[in-house]
């Protein structure tokens, strides 16, 4: 299957239509714009909640199979929970999935893709750990609601990025620096509430709509400096310090070893009564284990580990010094337009491998993956390099090692929010007028190589030789 994805707060607009409430993503780029790197916001953006026929037209262009979008919380459940429901909100994804269906294309359904309603955000968000509990609720709202037209669900995109982002490093609200801490509290949490979700789906709603549900995990693929073992070790720990953080829960039923052992003997060394990482109950650790039908990831680029003495303990903790790995992307990679989207697509194979050996051979459908520019070029030759390239591994995965890929989705239909990079990164197929008042959609070179691709199933870069 080939696709292609947004997120709600990416293409949506309409940011308080409708009785819609105001998500964290609205507070931030309305209160904060200076965290935003052109200082703008998504109100309209492509303007996708009023023009969404516009989007139907586009991707029957393309051909792809299904579309991967997610759904508003905030313009779901106004409240965050389920004491109102919007149901302006609910006729506009009836009316897009509807209209998805009615042109063959199977709607990919994402839960929840980073817009959290801000009253949910003041009484803690992630890291109170009543989350699982208000999330899993919401869930249940939508797999009610839009369930018999739904078979395939996501529940989160890139917790990662949320928790590390938001309350590691800071470089997304609410910037809180807290490494090793309040970043655990919160993948925590979310694991808490895609497995409450998952259990939910198995026990009211599986048997009558028949659906699959998973979570949109972002990797980014480590390889070994070198072949010492030293550095082969170093990059299977890197592995599952970032990959098995959520997949080893999701797929095995707890934390990777490596990264229990190492964080609570820095933790006693610290001088802690127990470990900064917190600790699944068997209750909880039964519901993880084995909540995800197929494994969703999202990958952009790859990495090398390199091996270093074990790093001192400080104060406050790292989550770099808990891994004890240093990473890096050499400078004979090819550039892409943003800093750490180096192009190394030779790392998707082993990626592809290393969930196939540790997480039980699963169906995987990659869920993000794509090239920025910063110009919106219709003439965009490098990301059709890169997904050519990208497809050609994942091809390689699938017949010389047997790996099981069910699907590809390019990230994205077209140039719209990309978070604290506002508008200034383009990812997409298609070229978007935001200075027209119908938002015109406009195919890029890569929309036109991918439309053949989605038809010929050839991933040739010269696609002339694809056509019979």
């Amino acid at each position: 299957m080939f696709g292609v994805g947004t997120s709600a707060y990416s293409v949506e607009g309409a940011w308080d239509a409708d009785s819609k409430s105001m998500s964290v993503w609205d507070y931030i780029t309305h209160n904060q714009p200076e965290t935003i790197a052109d200082g703008k916001n998504a109100d309209v953006t492509t303007d996708s909640y009023h023009r969404y026929l516009d989007d139907i037209a586009i991707l029957k262009e393309l051909g792809v199979n299904y579309y991967r979008f997610s759904l508003s919380w905030p313009r779901i459940l106004p409240t965050g929970f389920p004491d109102q429901i919007n149901e302006a909100g609910v006729a506009y994804y009836r009316n897009l999935i509807a209209a998805l269906r009615a042109n063959n294309i199977e709607p990919l359904v994402t839960i929840y893709h980073w817009d959290m309603p801000m009253n949910i955000y003041e009484l803690g968000g992630y890291i109170n750990d009543s989350f699982a509990d208000w999330y899993s609720d919401y869930a249940a709202v939508c797999f009610d609601l839009f369930g018999d037209d739904v078979q395939l669900w996501t529940t989160f995109t890139e917790p990662k990025q949320q928790c590390s982002g938001g309350y590691g490093f800071g470089y997304y609200f609410p910037n809180v620096l807290s490494e090793g801490l309040l970043q655990y509290v919160c993948t925590h949490n979310i694991l808490r509430a895609h497995a409450k979700a998952y259990r939910i789906y198995d026990e009211r709603f599986r048997a009558k709509q028949g659906g699959k549900v998973g979570i949109s995990l972002d990797a980014i693929s480590y390889l070994p400096a070198s072949d010492s073992p030293e550095n082969i070790t170093a990059a299977t720990t890197r592995m599952h310090f970032e990959m098995g953080w959520f997949a080893n829960p999701i797929f095995n039923g707890d934390y990777p070893e490596i990264m229990k052992t190492r964080i609570a003997t820095r933790s006693a060394a610290e001088g802690r009564s127990k470990s900064r990482l917190p600790e699944f109950t068997d209750e909880e650790k039964a519901a993880l284990n084995g909540s995800a039908d197929f494994f969703a990831l999202n990958t952009f680029t790859s990495s090398l580990a390199a091996a270093v003495e074990d790093p001192p303990i400080t104060s406050p903790p790292s989550q770099f010094q808990d891994i004890g790995v240093y990473e890096y992307k050499p400078d004979e990679w090819e550039n892409s337009t943003i800093f750490w989207l180096k192009i190394a697509p030779f790392g998707m194979r082993p990626l592809l491998n290393w969930i196939n050996d540790h997480y039980n051979q699963p169906q995987i459908l990659i869920t993000e993956n794509g090239l920025p520019d910063m110009t919106g070029t219709l003439d965009d030759h490098q990301r059709v390099s890169h997904i050519q390239s990208y497809l050609s591994y994942i091809r390689d995965a699938m017949e010389q090692d047997g790996v099981n890929v069910i699907g590809y989705t390019v990230w994205t239909l077209m140039d719209n929010f990309e978070w604290t990079a506002g508008f200034s990164q383009k990812f997409g197929l298609y070229y978007t007028d935001f200075d027209s008042p119908n938002r015109t959609r406009v195919a890029k070179q890569s929309a036109k190589w991918y439309a053949n691709v989605c038809k010929t199933k050839c991933i040739l870069e010269d696609d002339s030789e694809c056509i019979d």
